[in-house]
């Protein structure tokens, strides 16, 4: 009876059955352990009954009929759905599984929460607890929640985010209690990372550009050394080719033709052939020449000239001349 089997068995019969292309899509998301553990059981698993196979593949289809409940209106919402379709006692079985999956990872149910909502319940909190929330939802959300703060406290969270390290579980479990009543323990043992220069790197790329220079200002003056390496990350040498060409040319009047020349050795194809369509015949073959002359250079060397470049396009951004949307999108807007 497919009751008695275990987890790892069930998903060996189920890996089984969805046959070996299928199976290969789902494995590859998996992790070495995972990978290992689940081979050897599909190894060992002898001929399985069409009963046992089928009770595992509708077991599978109920609970990801139930996670898709849950996305769309939490557990009470997954719960209502499923005693009607399936009774009371399996409804629970199954959302009791997947209760404790859940578990596993930090603020998974208030990921589902608006945005609106959840600000109104948050705006309260120190800014240093609505940093860590913030690194355990999409980035969207987070950037949401960002504009949504008052300017006075965005820089303050957003430097908080950046600077922040490793939190142990037991802050976590202490927040999320607050957030949501029905989590009431996290699985983890080890200290869970969070934050740090990318996190708030995308949160700023996705949020607008008001917001953006808010608190990129205040960085500037509170710590004008983070402030830069935000800088550095949130627009790199190969997203150039973000811009259209009128943004292009107004970059290439501003920059070095050997700092050019230097930061395309090191680029992609892609970057080289948009800067060339945005050159005359000349200058373009000129440039080539000058590249092709350069012979090899030092990765320093390139990735210094890329930086001169990047540091270029964010003096025009800040002079009006152009604006790179950071709501989601590469609109350019002049």
């Amino acid at each position: 009876m497919v009751q008695a089997l275990t987890g790892i068995q069930k998903a060996a019969i189920l890996m089984i059955s969805l046959g070996t292309e299928n199976s290969a899509n789902v494995i590859k998301h998996l992790g070495d352990a995972e990978i290992e553990q689940l081979t050897l059981e599909m190894a060992n698993v002898g001929k399985v009954s069409p009963e046992d196979r089928d009770s595992v593949v509708e077991e599978f289809h109920q609970m990801c009929m139930a996670n898709d409940y849950i996305s769309r209106g939490g557990l009470e919402y997954a719960r209502e759905v499923l005693e009607r379709a399936l009774g009371e006692t399996r409804a629970f079985d199954i959302i009791s599984r997947l209760s404790t999956s859940l578990k596993m990872r930090p603020f998974d149910l208030v990921r589902r929460t608006d945005p609106k909502q959840l600000f109104s319940f948050i705006q309260g909190e120190h800014p240093q607890t609505i940093a860590l929330i913030m690194t355990h939802l999409p980035v969207d959300k987070s950037a949401t929640l960002l504009a949504s703060l008052s300017q006075d406290r965005q820089a303050d969270v957003a430097k908080r985010i950046a600077t922040m390290g490793r939190t142990s579980p037991e802050v976590l479990k202490e927040i999320e209690k607050v957030l949501e009543r029905k989590i009431s323990s996290l699985a983890p043992t080890d200290y869970t990372a969070s934050g740090g220069i990318q996190s708030i790197v995308d949160v700023l790329n996705r949020t607008d550009p008001g917001t953006v220079k808010v608190v990129m200002d205040a960085l500037e003056i509170d710590d004008p050394d983070l402030a830069e390496q935000i800088k550095r990350q949130m627009f790199v040498f190969e997203d150039i080719v973000m811009l259209d060409d009128r943004g292009i040319q107004l970059v290439l009047r501003e920059v070095e033709t050997k700092d050019l020349g230097l930061a395309l050795k090191g680029s992609n194809p892609e970057v080289a052939q948009k800067i060339l369509a945005n050159m005359s015949s000349r200058a373009g073959q000129m440039l080539k020449d000058d590249m092709e002359f350069m012979g090899p250079v030092r990765l320093r060397d390139v990735e210094e000239a890329q930086q001169r470049i990047v540091k270029v396009i964010r003096k025009i951004e800040e002079s009006g001349a152009i604006v790179i949307s950071r709501g989601g999108s590469d609109e350019i807007i002049y």
